[in-house]
């Protein structure tokens, strides 16, 4: 039996049905698999007490740390679970009655999807979350090091190859990037937080991915983090001075920095910089 024909096979089975099937044909009891396949992990968030070292007569120094510990519960919104973790009770409030069956339309009544204006250039504009950081981490040339910027250019090249029939092109300048989307992109029904999401997490994932290939010699000490945001231009005018804007921003940065970074290399701090380039 091939896939296809194995979800034919069980179209329409109840929980009973499936509990049965497994149990008659394959001997599996499913109430026996591990909690983390029926029932998902529940992440909580709790404080420990931790012994972080010894006194010269050998008595332990104890502090207090945080500690996130998965759970597994077969009802996580249950009174029970939730009498048995008093973080939940303290932020989230206590219930009386339990729980009793909910619908998905009624849950998914209260999602928000913010669609994107029909008949409009849209802008994906995608930054580095806390990169100069990053940047000083995994020591950077400054001001510029061509092998940062040419992964965030292979990024937005697998960007492109991915979404070819949506997007148009792009534009990059240190660890920003922005996507210029067809007025006539119906791409996630235009849905703002599924398109910035979807974006985002591809070009973060393709920049852990292909990291060594630009940096052979440097490990990846920790990920980068992207945010991102969806801009709609109702015309080709007013998308281009968004993108004369970009290009402003790039050289008035770039040139700032250039001259903060030699000052800083003829012996200057980098306060006496900032406060040279200031006129102070």
């Amino acid at each position: 039996m091939n896939e296809k024909e194995a979800w034919d096979f069980i179209k329409g089975f109840d929980k009973s049905d499936l509990n049965n099937l497994l149990f008659d044909e394959f001997n599996v009891n499913y109430n026996t698999l591990e909690p983390i396949f029926r029932q998902g992990s529940c992440l909580l968030k709790t404080v420990v007490e931790d012994v972080v070292k010894y006194t010269d007569n050998g008595a332990p120094i104890k502090r207090h740390r945080r500690k996130i510990i998965p759970v597994h519960s077969k009802k996580i919104a249950g009174k029970r679970f939730w009498n048995e973790h008093i973080l939940l009770l303290k932020e989230l409030g206590g219930f009386i009655e339990e729980i009793n069956n909910v619908t998905p339309e009624y849950v998914r009544s209260f999602e928000f999807d913010s669609k994107l204006m029909p008949s409009t250039w849209i802008v994906v504009r995608i930054d580095g979350c806390h990169f100069h950081i990053f940047s000083e981490v995994h020591e950077f040339v400054k001001p510029n090091d061509d092998r940062a910027l040419n992964l965030m250019n292979l990024c937005a090249v697998a960007v492109l190859e991915k979404f070819w029939e949506d997007i148009v092109f792009a534009y990059g300048v240190s660890d920003e990037y922005s996507f210029i989307i067809k007025k006539t992109c119906n791409l996630y029904q235009r849905r703002a937080n599924k398109m910035v999401s979807a974006i985002v997490s591809f070009f973060t994932s393709t920049y852990v991915m292909r990291w060594n290939e630009f940096f052979p010699q440097s490990e990846l000490k920790y990920p980068p983090s992207f945010d991102g945001r969806a801009v709609c231009y109702p015309s080709t005018e007013i998308l281009r001075d968004y993108l004369s804007w970009r290009q402003v921003d790039c050289h008035i940065n770039n040139q700032y920095n250039s001259c903060f970074w030699k000052l800083v290399a003829s012996g200057k701090s980098k306060r006496e910089a900032q406060n040279s380039l200031k006129g102070g």
